[in-house]
């Protein structure tokens, strides 16, 4: 039977732009030096009580407001577009016109609790809440309509004893060492929308997990286990957003029918001087789906899911300002198979077929000096016996060695209150490069603005085609409490 796989989108999107959420900084303690003598003679006509009525109020509040402590609020004001005009070349589909567009522009409440409830004991929890307004694409999709949409990004209590720590509820585990690039960051599933997401970090979901970790510091080693009680799978892009494309039919959840699906894996690391190794394995579900076209006379395709076993190596070494990384996966049985995407200049169709692959992410994070640091991070995979089982005429699209590359960097300047910072990711085949400049500016302790500037550049047959010679423009207007 014939199979679409989306995979490729996935890949493609992980190049997408996420506006910087700034906090706000805590003013610092006033500290008394108790070296400093005064002379006794000297009446600075102060009154013994002058100081009772302030420490009276802190020990007078009620319970709520403490309670209240605990959260972080952040409200901001984001608007987003297309701002050239100018014309696709889809080679034998023609030429697609793009008109300069505003893409998004949306209010967000994000609110981050945490409270150590006892000796030991931590509760955590972070969501968002949105409102999309006139011109969203959200708003335009709900036909013309002001749309609202909240999510969970985690929430879990944590019980610390001894060498043992616990932690259950939704929360996300990272392995890679490969900031923003990494081949072993694929335990949790990931969603891309728009070009308000660039890094796989700010695009990575929480799932329902329970955590255990061991610290043995008497070696300098640590073993964490985790066992995903939910294993969840990437939402396909939303109807309407710059990233949706139409297959002609609904891309549906996958509906497990009563079935128990569970993911599991454990990560041994040990540290030395200036350095850190671990070994890891796991059994998981690929996250991304693949999809059987629908039945007669129904609209929805039929989503399909595939186990796999994962087997990972990472190490860091530190040399002065320098810090060298590298990621090793080995992933066995994944579905390896063609994929269609909108902009491509020949479609082929999918294949189904299972095999091993190998990845490796490497890279360096330095830092120049106290304000700027500048990162690579280069991420390579290959399918081992990629030829065999394909028919004549047959051919995967991610054949031979296939891979991204991520170049970072950041320079805070004013005590950190103007941060500038340039992204640029493309392919291993050069088809394609991304280009991101960002501002952020924090006014004071409350409030800030960021601002961002994307450019593409793809060749036909990227799976960015369809976003070539777009310049996208951005603000964000914070407010934190």
């Amino acid at each position: 039977m014939v199979l679409l796989r989306i995979a490729g989108l996935a890949l493609a999107l992980a190049s997408l732009l996420c506006p910087a959420l700034l906090l706000a900084h805590q003013d610092e303690p006033l500290i008394l030096d108790p070296d400093v003598s005064f002379d006794p003679g000297i009446d600075f006509g102060f009154d013994e009580d002058i100081f009772s009525g302030a420490f009276e109020q802190e020990s007078d509040k009620s319970p709520t407001a403490k309670w209240f402590e605990d959260f972080t609020i952040r409200i901001s004001q984001s608007t987003s577009g297309q701002a050239n005009n100018h014309a696709i070349d889809l080679g034998p589909f023609g030429s697609f016109p793009k008109e300069a567009d505003l893409e998004t522009n949306r209010l967000q409440f994000n609110i981050r609790y945490q409270n150590a409830l006892a000796p030991g004991w931590v509760l955590q929890g972070s969501m968002w809440y949105r409102v999309y307004w006139n011109q969203d694409y959200e708003y335009v999709s709900n036909g013309d309509a002001v749309e609202t949409e909240g999510q969970l990004n985690d929430l879990f209590i944590q019980r610390s004893s001894g060498k043992h720590s616990f932690k259950l509820g939704r929360q996300t585990v990272v392995w890679g060492e490969t900031v923003g690039n990494s081949v072993l960051d694929i335990i949790n599933n990931s969603e891309f929308r728009d070009f308000t997401i660039i890094d796989i970090e700010d695009a990575r979901l929480s799932q329902a997990m329970l955590v255990w970790d061991y610290f043995d510091s008497a070696n300098n080693s640590s073993l964490s286990t985790f066992v995903n009680l939910y294993p969840e799978f990437n939402p396909a892009p939303i109807r309407g957003s710059p990233l949706f494309f139409d297959p002609g039919f609904n891309l549906p959840d996958y509906d497990r029918d009563g079935k128990v699906l569970i993911e599991a894996g454990t990560q041994w690391k040990k540290s030395f001087e200036g350095s850190d190794i671990a070994v890891m394995a796991a059994y998981l579900y690929e996250n991304q789906l693949r999809y059987d076209p629908p039945l007669p006379d129904t609209p929805d395709a039929r989503p399909d899911i595939n186990d796999f076993f994962l087997l990972g190596f990472s190490a860091n070494r530190a040399i002065g300002r320098l810090l060298l990384n590298f990621d090793l996966a080995f992933s066995h049985n994944i579905l390896a198979d063609s994929f269609a995407f909108p902009g491509t200049s020949s479609l082929s169709a999918p294949i189904n077929l299972r095999k091993d692959q190998l990845g490796t992410s490497f890279g360096f994070e330095y830092a120049i000096d106290n304000d700027q640091n500048v990162s690579l991070g280069i991420q390579a995979q290959t399918l081992l016996d990629e030829n065999e089982g394909l028919l004549p005429g047959q051919a995967l699209t991610n054949d031979g060695v296939f891979g991204s590359w991520l170049v970072r960097y950041s320079n805070a300047l004013r005590n950190g209150d103007l941060n500038l910072s340039a992204t640029l990711q493309g392919d291993l085949s050069a088809q394609s490069l991304l280009v991101f400049l960002g501002l952020d500016y924090t006014i004071n302790d409350n409030w800030s603005v960021s601002s961002q500037i994307i450019s593409i550049t793809a060749k036909t047959g990227s799976f960015l085609t369809f976003f070539d010679e777009d310049l996208r423009l951005g603000t964000t207007l914070t407010y934190t409490f």
